[in-house]
């Protein structure tokens, strides 16, 4: 530990970069210093109010630090120009002017990030049948006359009974109250929302031909919502951010901590999920109108600032309200699940692992707070088990491996690893904890998948020399200026590579350990003076964006070590279970499913052997699944059938776990043969 007189501990999220900085310099230099980039625009004369940061208040136990807004300097006048009162009573502070005078957490706003997060969870062209719950039928009625003064909910009942068969049907208390407007409104034609062929949830004047909804995917880093044409089945748009509850850690275990030690914990957990979800329905909306663009004055003139739309030629804007969305279906891992329900999810954290509730739910919108179409249902999936959630579920239903001949195993790959193994015959369903490694929580340099973060690296097996891709430049390094590359992390597809290239350029052997000999007077392999531990520089610092050498320690390959033998482990133990040597297909899905490098993948020892071409990314198909939930009321059912018909294992408790986890630790493994690497490794690497 540092001085801690003269030092504070400051931790930025949602990027995870931390370190000890010097007392009395501004929060905003001190981001400099870690590389948690904050935008800046006016480079410091507090004109712009960019560098907008909030600080945390609380004892955060996963950090070993106390936060609170004494160890800053005072409010500063400077600061009543750009911060809102009720931002202010939340603790935001512009970071220029913000001096630290002690250890903080600090949340940086995602308007207020230089580098913001590349989220990509592109929907898939994947299958499904078009039968959504919202439908919309739009009747013409008679006008009450005082022969026939006939209430109007019941004249409406009346046409749709006798032209679509809906009979018996409920209404919501805030559709019921649009109707009498919007009957005259339409000269007695209205279009009618129904939710599942029961309950009437929006009213509209006329004729109305389209319906819109949101599947949402709430991943313990990312979320991701789908903005749906119900009528189309089009996607309209893919809005995503990360999620605002990183601050309290990077994995369930330490929000469910965070539960368990703050007496507010899973109110404010809560609170900023649904904040972050409404943010993600306002940007989805906003997508539907015009850009636009501040409207110049004439010199002189005052008022308040105006903004003109600039739309683009030729493209044809929806223009769309929070209303227009109408039904919702949510998926995540039982900790969110639980969180984003405000139910406690402290048992999901403590053996046996029971969560609240396995089956779905039909939540009213307004009841969660999500600001949309107040009379309409949010459809929340069914959970499995204690860490094999409703995104899990979602996984079955795109990928839908109960309905398949051939043996799939399927791992999506996140903070947690979850794992599903098997066929129309049986399936079984598995989690392990890969820790946050993968996606750059515990490696020195790692960091989230934004720009400057090395996203491809590759390694030359003769000279050891480093070329790599960073998020945000097309150019890989060795077609650039060093200068232009501003490199500042490893992102978790640049993890994945690095490890195989490292064992492939043998500068690292099967056991991990670096391999001094080999590497004995190479300039990129050195001890580092503080900790006498081996280092591998993967960026010089002229290349970087952060002034420093971007290196891989020894204690970063063990901790992707760490995070790929416990998969191994996992996969391993269910083929064990099932009676199986070999699987037919390898599906990963997650954030990596997207990125990774199956040949890059299978060298490391992510998952047991198998036929390189049998190996395919499948994206986010936990939010696939939450999209064919939407568009399909059907897979509802099955999503619950799925739920409950897929035996889960615990594998912690499997007897010869931590011997399979052992052996896994090595790459690819220990002992387990690897037949479809042969040509892909040199032989000398792969005998070792």
């Amino acid at each position: 530990m540092g001085d801690k007189d003269n030092n504070a501990m400051v931790i930025f999220q949602p990027s995870g970069r931390r370190g000890e900085v010097p007392k009395g310099i501004n929060v905003l230099e001190a981001s400099r210093l870690l590389g948690a980039d904050i935008e800046a625009l006016c480079g410091e004369k507090k004109v712009c109010g960019k560098c907008k940061v909030r600080i945390e208040e609380g004892r955060f136990e996963k950090y070993g630090i106390e936060s609170k807004m004494t160890n800053v300097s005072a409010w500063q006048e400077e600061e009543e120009k750009f911060i809102f009162p009720k931002e202010k009573e939340t603790g935001h502070r512009l970071a220029c002017v913000t001096e630290i005078q002690g250890d903080l957490l600090v949340f940086v706003p995602e308007e207020s990030r230089a580098g913001k997060q590349v989220v990509s969870k592109a929907a898939r062209d994947i299958h499904i049948d078009h039968n959504p719950t919202i439908k919309i039928y739009t009747v013409e009625v008679e006008p009450p006359t005082f022969e026939e003064p006939t209430a109007d909910f019941e004249r409406v009942c009346r046409v749709l009974e006798k032209e679509h068969g809906l009979k018996d049907l409920a209404v919501d208390i805030f559709a019921l109250r649009q109707l009498p407007t919007a009957l005259r409104d339409g000269d007695w034609s209205v279009t009618v929302s129904v939710w599942n062929d029961k309950e009437v949830v929006r009213f509209r004047p006329g004729k109305a031909e389209r319906a819109y909804g949101l599947a949402i995917d709430v991943g313990t880093t990312t979320v991701a919502a789908y903005f749906c044409d119900l009528t189309t089945m089009e996607v309209v748009d893919t809005v995503s951010m990360m999620n605002p509850q990183c601050k309290y850690g990077e994995d369930v275990m330490a929000r469910i901590t965070y539960h368990m030690t703050s007496t507010d914990g899973l109110q404010r957990m809560n609170d900023d999920i649904i904040e972050g979800l409404n943010s993600l329905v306002e940007q989805a909306i906003q997508n539907t109108y015009p850009p636009k663009k501040k409207k110049k004055k004439k010199k002189g003139e005052e008022g308040p600032v105006e903004y003109v739309e600039v739309p683009e030629e030729g493209k044809t804007y929806l223009r769309l309200a929070r209303e227009d969305i109408e039904d919702v279906t949510i998926g995540g891992n039982t900790a969110m699940h639980h969180i984003f329900l405000n139910l406690n999810p402290e048992h999901v954290g403590l053996a046996p692992f029971p969560p609240v509730i396995h089956h779905s739910l039909d939540i009213k919108a307004r009841d969660m707070g999500i600001n949309i179409n107040p009379a309409s249902y949010v459809f929340v999936l069914p959970n499995e088990a204690g860490f094999v959630g409703a995104d899990n579920v979602g996984v079955m239903l795109a990928e839908e491996p109960y309905k398949k001949d051939e043996i799939s195993l399927i791992i999506d790959i996140g903070t947690n690893g979850e794992l599903v193994l098997g066929n129309k015959e049986k399936l079984i369903s598995s989690s392990c904890a890969t820790g946050p490694a993968l996606e750059g929580a515990q490696i020195a340099f790692g960091m989230r998948a934004a720009p400057g973060a090395m996203e491809r690296i590759e390694i030359d097996p003769e000279t050891r020399e480093v070329n790599y891709k960073v998020i945000g430049r097309d150019a890989w390094r060795k077609y650039s200026e060093p200068k232009d590359m501003k490199a500042k992390g490893i992102c978790g597809s640049g993890i994945l590579d690095l490890l195989s290239e490292l064992y492939c350029a043998g500068i690292i052997i099967k056991s991990g350990a670096f391999n001094k000999e080999a590497l004995d007077g190479h300039p990129r392999y050195r001890l580092n003076p503080d900790t006498n531990q081996p280092e591998f520089v993967l960026a010089w610092a002229e290349e970087s964006s952060i002034d420093k050498d971007i290196v891989v320690t020894q204690k970063d390959v063990r901790q992707i070590q760490l995070a790929k033998g416990a998969l191994y482990a996992g996969c391993k133990l269910m083929m064990r279970r099932m009676g199986m040597e070999k699987v037919d297909t390898i599906k990963i899905a997650g954030a990596f499913g997207t990125h990774v490098d199956r040949e890059k993948a299978l060298i490391m020892g992510l998952f047991p052997d198998c036929e390189i071409e049998m190996i395919e990314s499948v994206g986010n198909a936990a939010g696939d699944g939450c999209r064919a939930a939407l568009l399909n009321k059907d897979k509802r059912e099955e999503a619950n059938w799925v739920s409950r018909n897929v035996e889960y294992i615990e594998l912690t408790v499997e007897g010869d776990f931590q011997t399979e986890f052992m052996e896994a630790m090595q790459i690819p493994h220990m002992t387990d043969e690897f037949p479809h690497l042969v040509g892909v490794v040199p032989e000398e690497i792969l005998k070792q």
